[in-house]
């Protein structure tokens, strides 16, 4: 059987693709490597922040703007609780990337937003313990995706609509000819007219004939026990952090209930690897390094280290995505690099995926995302 688009990878963009190219009358085939909505990649670790005061570049908002409506749509067509707003705090230095960022980005694009000063936090927010100096963006529109969740209900969604979706079938590689596109796993040969690719960190290892320079990160999640209980951090704020020398932290509400643990990390405080080299091991030290930098926010999280998992940020060199159609490969569109804050994008995604595959071009603001701004070959 031919296909129209064939998606390699279905993760959180191409299961969003596929379920975007499907509801558009698409025949569709899905090619993922390992199970559906997995924890070997980057969907995982049961929450992603969504935010709209976008401290990385004000360019995004207005897909963020979108993603919110598609979050929206998400939640109410498969009756899941895929996100949930619950405010966010961006705080730190009022020069900090985090706080004058999200400023500019609020100013630029009339977000709704309050400036606090650390008394005002401390007020509204007892949980927090702000550093000398510090201020926040408040932003009522923050709050988190469930990205295991999100894949699922992008999967359920698309194979209801028709698409075929294969799992446990890994990649041998693909064929661009005059006649279309060929694709080649353990299990055959497939063709279509079209090919998404949505690698995530095997970005390196799928687009090195590509020229795109991705570097693959190992980041650590982080879960610890509230001291007095998770009482205090089931209705909380997602919050963003950055200290003096410009380095973050983030976490969120206890969203798991009871014994759960409130879910922390650093922001870009990875070692480089790869899929295959990852050490999924959380050291001791590791834990350590982590309370200390939390507690001193939030004193409640001294508690013991309850859970760790690993993921993986696929960055680029400017640490913006690569979203398009290959210049040199008409029939092949590419979504990767997503550098750590991409999964909040999911659903627009999809829809950009889903136009650039059928139209050859989308109505979205892109450009910032063209290959040409990297590649090296």
């Amino acid at each position: 059987m031919s296909y129209d688009v064939i998606v390699i990878g279905l993760g959180g963009m191409g299961s969003a693709a596929a379920y975007h190219l499907v509801a558009r009358g698409q025949r569709v085939l899905g090619l993922e490597k390992f199970g559906p909505a997995h924890d070997r990649g980057s969907s995982h670790g049961g929450s992603r922040i969504i935010r709209q005061s976008y401290f990385e570049d004000p360019a995004y908002v207005p897909l963020l703007l979108r993603a919110y409506e598609l979050w929206d749509k998400l939640a109410t067509d498969t009756g899941r609780e895929v996100y949930r707003l619950t405010g966010g705090l961006f705080m730190g230095p009022p020069d900090s990337v985090t706080v004058a960022g999200s400023q500019r980005a609020s100013r630029e694009w009339d977000l709704p937003h309050e400036m606090l000063d650390a008394a005002e936090i401390r007020r509204r927010f007892p949980t927090f313990t702000p550093y000398p100096g510090d201020v926040a963006l408040y932003e009522s529109k923050a709050g988190f995706a469930r990205p295991e969740m999100t894949v699922q209900a992008h999967i359920d969604l698309a194979e209801s609509a028709g698409a075929e979706l294969h799992f446990g079938e890994p990649l041998h590689g693909w064929d661009d000819t005059s006649g279309g596109v060929a694709v080649t796993t353990e299990r055959g040969t497939y063709t279509a007219g079209h090919l998404v690719i949505c690698p995530g960190a095997w970005a390196p290892q799928l687009l090195a004939d590509f020229g795109i320079p991705i570097t693959i990160e190992r980041q650590v999640l982080y879960w610890f026990d509230p001291v007095g209980g998770t009482g205090s951090f089931v209705d909380h704020p997602i919050f963003i952090h950055e200290d003096v020398e410009g380095a973050q932290a983030y976490g969120f509400p206890a969203i798991d209930g009871p014994g759960g643990g409130v879910k922390v990390a650093f922001f870009r405080k990875g070692i480089v690897c790869t899929p295959e080299t990852i050490d999924r091991t959380v050291s001791e030290q590791e834990i350590v390094e982590m309370r200390d930098r939390v507690a001193a926010l939030l004193p409640a999280l001294a508690g013991d280290c309850v859970h760790t998992a690993t993921c993986m940020y696929s960055n680029t060199p400017d640490q913006h995505f690569v979203i398009a159609r290959h210049p040199d490969a008409d029939r092949i569109t590419v979504a990767c690099g997503f550098s750590g804050h991409g999964f909040k994008f999911v659903p627009v995604v999809g829809e950009i995926l889903a136009d650039l595959a059928i139209d050859g071009a989308t109505g979205h603001p892109i450009s910032l995302f063209d290959p040409g701004r990297l590649v090296t070959t």
